[in-house]
């Protein structure tokens, strides 16, 4: 594992296993989040996110975690190993829920500055719908990569004894 991908439902814990992993293996982390928003929740064009993504992708080793679909077929392509975390939706909701009241009027150090954390209709409904409108496209892309190295949990257990087993 040297080139991570992780991706999966808002509230999941991609970000939480990108950085158990980056210091596991010693290799860099980057959220997609940080990088796609600006202070005040304003986002990046199409275009420099995926210039930007690039020039992390040019390195020897990286973690990077989100979803973000303008940037997931060039990540995919490039990454080694690609985690999906596609757990159900009731654990997705709990997780968004529990960010936004454990960073209250914070920004999260997975999020880019200026955007203190939040939970509006939008969001919520993301996550409410991913496994119904977005895990069916993820899981196409995926079959297109029988030569990496996937890996899909379905149950925190699973992803919790799979990262024991790296130790």
């Amino acid at each position: 594992m040297q080139k991570v991908m992780i991706i999966g439902n808002g509230g999941s814990g991609k970000s939480t296993l990108a950085k158990q992993l980056g210091a596991m293996l010693e290799i860099p982390v980057y959220h997609m989040d940080a990088l796609f928003w600006k202070p005040g929740w304003t986002p990046i064009d199409r275009d420099t996110l995926i210039r930007e993504t690039k020039k992390i992708m040019g390195q020897d080793k990286w973690i990077i975690d989100g979803n973000y679909n303008a940037t997931m077929e060039i990540r995919m392509q490039q990454a080694d190993t690609i985690i999906f975390l596609h757990y159900r939706t009731i654990h997705c909701l709990y997780g968004i829920v529990k960010r936004r009241i454990q960073y209250r009027n914070r920004t999260r150090s997975d999020m880019g500055k200026g955007c203190p954390e939040k939970l509006d209709w939008e969001f919520f409904n993301w996550v409410r719908t991913f496994n119904k409108k977005k895990a069916p496209t993820i899981y196409h892309k995926l079959s297109n990569y029988q030569d990496k190295h996937i890996l899909i949990f379905k149950r925190r257990k699973d992803l919790n004894h799979f990262v024991h087993t790296l130790l």
